[in-house]
């Protein structure tokens, strides 16, 4: 995704911004402190010295908040990119079409100059390794065609692109030259942290290199974001501002648990929520993107949704957990394994799935070629299926998920699946029965309920649907909630609306 500054709806009233400076003041301030110096600090924190400031007040062999951020932050670097925009001149009245104007300032005035202008951004970014290896966000430095890198210590280093996923918004960059005494930070398992826990955010807000702000987890495992296709962050109310993204999250052992990426608000500035990746799936992203230039995810070969209660009323499910697979791509890995259409995802090698991201996530970090046993409730019963995934194809889009509002079926006009609507409706002969929706009245329950012209009803109440009588009698003989399933772009989906 391309994240430039713009600000993309959570709610009515909050917005996010992905924390990228356009520009901003540079202030390095004295730095310089010796390799020994960090080498020496002792990295465990204990819970009770968590708010000291001076080491007066710390037992003896521990470390202060001060310790951690001072040996922590000479692994922090500010990035900065440039990228060259080309475009067109501004287009002109016409007014100036009348031929004397044209011929007295010539045509290229009027088509528009070619411009090329060169666009700086400011960012943030981890050192992890000795060798150079830099962390930070896919937007900091997306299409960039310079990148220059600043540390701690005043030395300036000229940067290259490893590789790039922005399905996960996650970049690697290489320093180049001579990169002795570096002071990578070393990953810690994000999987351990809790809610509560103390975190400080390290980066280069507005310009300002090397700010530390201190807060705490507020929750972890937020998707559905929007930020980008993989999500699994965490949420911390630690201060992070434009500038900050690609900068650290670290615990108070001084270990890298975040990558800060993006912050929900009203005005553009913090407000109390932002978001770090956490750091397994950066780590996990970086090493793939080294060893294979890209990301080798793992693929299972399903559509999949989230059930609310009136998906799970209507399928006659006992709760609405797991997540229900509504297709099965042909000659996938679960099509191979026995998972169909219908399932109900509870569990993926032992762990309760409660969302479609969270499965997602799980399935793509497990790898092409690993084995993993899913465990599906079917016909009321659970089911276990082991079987091999696939990798996941390059030009395969995620979908988005189904929003669906209670509304009678309404304003509604079906037609038979014939020639004539494949043809109006560009419907694939791989689609072999159902009935197609061509039109829908506006503001109706029908259209409210997410129903669109050009989908085919397969099923009402899992009985298949061969003509539009079928359909109407069918949907007379159903008792108040009515299960649909619908082929719409290449894929089906379960719906539930009420009667």
């Amino acid at each position: 995704m391309k994240i430039k500054g713009r600000m993309l709806k959570i709610s009515m009233l909050a917005i996010l911004v992905c924390v990228i400076a356009a520009g901003g003041l540079s202030c390095n301030d004295n730095a310089e402190r010796a390799s020994s110096e960090r080498s020496s600090l002792k990295r465990a924190v204990t819970s009770h010295a968590l708010f000291d400031v001076h080491p007066a007040f710390a037992e003896e062999g521990e470390s202060t908040l001060a310790d951690v951020a001072e040996s922590s932050i000479n692994g922090v670097v500010n990035i900065s990119s440039t990228k060259v925009i080309r475009g067109e001149g501004r287009q002109l009245s016409p007014f100036f079409n009348d031929p004397f104007f044209r011929e007295f300032f010539g045509p290229r005035f009027f088509h528009g100059i070619p411009q090329e202008r060169r666009e700086k951004s400011l960012g943030s970014g981890v050192i992890v390794s000795d060798d150079g290896i830099v962390l930070t966000n896919n937007h900091v430095v997306e299409n960039a065609e310079e990148i220059r890198v600043t540390l701690a210590d005043d030395r300036e280093f000229d940067a290259e692109i490893v590789g790039t996923d922005p399905k996960s918004d996650v970049a690697v960059i290489r320093l180049k030259g001579d990169t002795k005494h570096l002071d990578p930070i070393p990953f810690g398992d994000s999987g351990d942290i809790r809610l509560g826990d103390v975190v400080l955010a390290i980066g280069n807000p507005f310009g300002l290199t090397h700010t530390v702000t201190m807060g705490i987890v507020s929750a972890k495992g937020r998707a559905n974001v929007g930020v980008a296709d993989y999500e699994d962050f965490i949420q911390t109310d630690a201060a992070i501002n434009p500038g900050n993204s690609g900068g650290a999250l670290v615990n108070l052992k001084g270990e890298l648990v975040g990558i800060n990426t993006a912050i929900v608000s009203r005005s553009g500035g913090y407000q109390g929520i932002g978001f770090a990746i956490p750091s397994n799936m950066a780590q996990l992203v970086m090493d793939s993107l080294i060893k294979h230039g890209k990301v080798v995810r793992g693929w299972l070969g399903v559509v999949i949704q989230g059930i609310d209660k009136d998906l799970a009323d209507a399928m006659d499910l006992e709760s609405s957990k797991g997540v229900l697979v509504s297709d099965v791509t042909k000659d996938s890995p679960a099509e191979k394994g026995g998972i169909e259409r219908g399932d109900v995802v509870t569990k993926l090698n032992g762990e309760e799935i409660s969302s479609t991201g969270q499965l997602r996530n799980l399935v793509a970090s497990s790898g092409a070629g690993a084995k993993v046993t899913i465990t599906v409730i079917r016909d009321d019963e659970p089911r276990k299926f082991t079987l091999t995934l696939g990798e996941m194809p390059e030009d395969l889009q995620v979908g988005g998920r189904l929003e669906t509002e209670k509304g009678l079926l309404g304003g509604l006009t079906l037609a038979p699946l014939n020639g004539t609507t494949r043809d109006q409706f560009d419907i694939p002969r791989g689609v072999t029965y159902g009935v197609v929706v061509t039109d829908i009245k506006a503001g109706s329950p029908t259209q409210q309920a997410g129903i669109t012209p050009g989908d085919v009803i397969l099923e009402i109440d899992r009985a298949k649907v061969e003509s539009v009588e079928a359909f109407k009698k069918a949907y007379q003989k159903a008792n108040n909630r009515v299960l649909l399933l619908v082929y719409r772009d290449g894929t089906t989906i379960y719906m539930a609306l009420t009667k």
